[in-house]
């Protein structure tokens, strides 16, 4: 957190369930007032700020469509005319493919639904969050900002049978990387969280088959991931304990990126 009194603020993209969801309250535990974006799902947004409310935490439901550009300045608004600040983003909202598909096969369709949200949505959302925290910095109502993006291991793991998931993981990666290195200069750290196999409803439909794996090996630390897990990364990034770095990848994916013999 930082030394200008009031509550920090944290807008937390796609926060009305799974990770999202884990990260809102995460931070809300630990004094942040949280903006809690959804997209169509008002009655899983208000069981996340319920959640919020219940750790004796602070929040508000914005709703906005990552994908849609158009609702990413009403959205911020929002932020502002709530909050009166903003401290944090946190890009965390993400769409797979509707139908799993061989790569073979993927529709141009399939490919620009996912790479628009996931990819295009999230760039866009922080090149316009990213402005109005230089405003904020020159007016002094807000010290050492940061946005966090939460990837996923498909960043830098291949699954053919979802190209297009894939490919707006590591195209978010690199995203990391240049805002990494355009915004330091105005003391603004950007970072990057690359979640492993959470249990979530994105992977419903995937559980018995992730069980296996993970029953034969495939993680040091052999169990499923939970939301929990990323909102305890994210909520110690943004208190500010790594306040020399950025650009830096953290992994919370359960050891599964160690190359292991």
């Amino acid at each position: 957190m930082n030394t200008i009194s009031g509550a920090p603020v944290a807008l937390v993209t796609g926060a009305g369930r799974g990770i999202g969801r884990g990260i809102a309250l995460a931070l809300a535990e630990r004094g942040w007032m949280v903006a809690i974006n959804y997209r169509t799902n008002h009655a899983a947004a208000q069981a996340a700020l319920d959640d919020v409310h219940a750790a004796s935490g602070q929040g508000f439901l914005v709703r906005a469509d990552i994908g849609n550009l158009d609702d990413h300045a009403p959205l911020l608004t929002a932020v502002l005319e709530h909050a009166g600040r903003l401290d944090v983003l946190v890009n965390n909202a993400g769409i797979a493919p509707r139908v799993r598909a061989d790569m073979l096969h993927v529709s141009p369709e399939s490919y620009d639904e996912v790479l628009g949200t996931n990819l295009r949505g999230t760039f866009f959302l922080t090149q316009r969050a990213a402005r109005v925290m230089l405003a904020l910095l020159e007016q002094q109502k807000i010290a050492a900002p940061k946005i966090i993006t939460i990837t996923s291991i498909s960043a830098g793991t291949a699954s053919p049978n979802r190209a297009e998931y894939c490919l707006s993981k590591a195209g978010l990666a690199m995203a990391t990387a240049l805002w990494a290195a355009r915004l330091a200069e105005f003391g603004i750290a950007v970072y990057e969280i690359r979640p492993g196999i959470i249990e979530t409803d994105m992977t419903a439909s995937v559980h018995e088959t992730y069980d296996r794996m993970i029953a034969g090996g495939l993680l040091p630390i052999a169990r499923w991931g939970r939301p929990e897990d990323v909102g305890q990364a994210v909520a110690a990034i943004a208190a500010g304990a790594f306040p020399y770095s950025t650009g830096d990848v953290f992994y919370v994916d359960g050891g599964f990126h160690v190359s292991r013999l």
